[in-house]
């Protein structure tokens, strides 16, 4: 590791600290989701290598452009990706932050556009979701369907479902349920589904959280 170089990484719901640490460990300061002021004080306190998985949409002001902004300008790099990391990267990609993984891509090129595909309620103390994000839900049904437990109408009227559901409230045991209920599948293949969903749940915002903490090591050993 360049000892020059002094990292620091948002995260928490995405992916546990714990986790994280089996991939990126060394000299590395993890920090709960990231909100507002956040990256100043970062950068006031001398870390100048900066990842952003998690950061806050709702309960608090979300982190500013205009922070990631100076930061890159004062010669920090920042990486971003899975949640909100994403989000600012395909916002910020033209001002030197560096995108990765599969969410930044589709803000990027326009696939998704809401806050909300990658939005979810968390547990107050430790970070944890407690909703499922519909990113993941929306691979998850296309993964269900290629492995014909629905069909495509079916998974299309699901997705749909979800999409309408606030992000808070977004679980697949609660999609399902209220397809149930419109009729949308049977309450048999609806059991089949959850279990399914629970056991190969498609994690997209892990697997670019991932791709945030490696992209960070290769910085830091180069």
């Amino acid at each position: 590791m360049n000892k020059a170089l002094r990292p620091i990484i948002f995260a928490g719901t995405s992916i546990s600290h714990e986790d994280a640490k089996k991939i990126l460990d060394v000299n590395v300061k993890y920090s709960q989701p990231v909100f507002r002021c956040n990256i100043q004080k970062a950068v006031q306190e001398g870390y100048n290598v900066i990842g952003i998985i998690d950061g806050i949409f709702f309960d608090k002001t979300a982190v500013a452009h205009k922070e990631i902004i100076k930061a890159i300008k004062s010669g920090v790099i920042v990486v971003g990706g899975c949640s909100m990391g994403a989000l600012r990267a395909a916002e910020l990609d033209t001002y030197g932050m560096i995108g990765v993984g599969k969410i930044y891509e589709w803000y990027r090129d326009g696939v998704i556009e809401a806050d909300d595909e990658v939005a979810v309620a968390t547990n107050p103390d430790t970070f944890e979701p407690v909703s499922n994000p519909m990113v993941n839900i929306r691979e998850t049904l296309n993964a269900a369907c290629e492995e014909g437990i629905v069909d495509s109408d079916t998974r299309d009227l699901l997705m749909g479902i979800a999409k309408k559901t606030h992000y808070t409230e977004r679980t697949y045991f609660g999609v399902v349920k209220q397809g149930v209920k419109d009729g949308v599948l049977s309450s048999d293949v609806g059991d089949v589904l959850v279990g399914y969903c629970k056991e190969h749940e498609v994690d997209v915002k892990r697997n670019d959280a991932i791709a945030v903490l490696e992209k960070v090591k290769e910085i830091l050993d180069s």
